[in-house]
């Protein structure tokens, strides 16, 4: 079975990887010091098995999986020190997962799930739709801290994107849409109403179904037939407003 590991944290790195030597059956990889590594590792050799610390600064474990596209993605065990929520989220959607420090029977146990499922048709497909409902299940059970960088794909890159760079998002469809202060655009697959939990509402606010902008790059609001408004951001994007939004700009941002 072809393995790799990503960990923030070389020693946890080490260890994993001689506990996995002493399997026969286990060949490693590649191994990752960080989720953008991970991806790259992941679509470049492939593995049957990717073992995912889950709290990897940056780009985390659950970040990864929602980066990679559903025939790349491999079997998946997350990495973790004990968190009832993540275990809760996959446990439910037959995620496997493991406690630090790993112990090594524990570790053969989810080698041989792995092998149990590699022998089913389409599990490539299969592990992605668990991933997601993990990842949705897990993010809806804690009450995440703000974002602060959002990972993008730019070609064969990840871009990590300030937060207080974005002027504004617009969805479309199952995309997000992204412009920055500066007039680049990215887009992601994300559902709008989750990233927007995640979002300092103090810093965005919506303007419609479909759009959230930054708050500090609105420069002009001009009134519009019918009680709304068209929002200037300081990159001279112009977005309508909603009714509704229309009146909380009103009531939150237009009044001393």
């Amino acid at each position: 079975m072809r393995v790799m590991i990503a960990d923030d944290e070389r020693p946890a790195r080490s260890f994993l990887a001689a506990m996995l030597r002493s399997f026969e059956d286990v060949e490693i990889v590649g191994e990752g010091s960080n989720g953008s590594e991970a991806v790259e590792l992941i679509e470049r050799e492939k593995p049957d098995l990717a073992l995912l610390d889950l709290q990897m600064p940056e780009l985390d474990g659950l970040s990864v999986v929602r980066l990679l596209r559903k025939d790349a993605t491999p079997l998946v065990a997350f990495v973790t020190a004990y968190d009832e929520y993540a275990v809760r989220a996959f446990e439910l959607n037959a995620v496997d997962y493991l406690l630090k420090p790993v112990e090594s029977a524990r570790l053969r146990q989810t080698l041989n799930r792995a092998h149990e499922r590699l022998e089913q048709a389409d599990f490539r497909s299969k592990e992605a739709s668990h991933l997601r409902a993990a990842a949705a299940d897990y993010e809806a059970s804690i009450q995440p801290d703000y974002l602060e960088r959002i990972p993008v794909r730019e070609r064969s890159e990840i871009i990590l994107l300030p937060v207080h760079n974005i002027a504004s998002v617009v969805a479309d469809g199952e995309l997000l849409h992204i412009t920055t202060a500066i007039n680049e655009r990215y887009s992601i697959n994300y559902r709008l109403k989750e990233l927007e939990t995640r979002l300092n509402p103090a810093k965005f606010t919506r303007l419609s179904r479909g759009t959230i902008v930054n708050i500090e790059l609105i420069s002009r609001v001009s009134p519009m037939p019918g009680g709304t408004f068209l929002v200037t951001l300081t990159n001279n994007q112009k977005l309508p407003a909603s009714r509704l939004q229309s009146r909380i700009l009103r009531d939150s941002l237009l009044s001393m």
